[in-house]
């Protein structure tokens, strides 16, 4: 993925680390461990139901379009 405006492909789950959260707004960022790329995490975006995960958290989601041309992670789980 060195390409940060192309997403990867449909269906490709991309593993990465929750390199910041702030659960009062429920945004954060995680950044995938291939290339570094990091992607826009909203809280509706935490696989289970939970609104929160904390900072450092391994975990494994998909990328989709977001407003503005922009591609944010999506169906957030951690890797156990």
């Amino acid at each position: 993925m060195s390409d940060p405006g192309r997403p990867p492909p449909p269906g490709h789950l991309v593993e990465g680390r929750v390199v910041d959260f702030d659960e009062a707004v429920g945004l954060g960022w995680v950044a995938s461990d291939a290339a570094g790329t990091r992607y826009r995490l909203h809280c509706t975006s935490i696989a289970g139901g939970s609104r929160t995960i904390p900072v450092g958290t391994a975990v494994t989601f998909a990328v989709v379009a977001a407003h503005g041309g922009q591609w944010e992670a999506a169906d957030v789980r951690p890797r156990g």
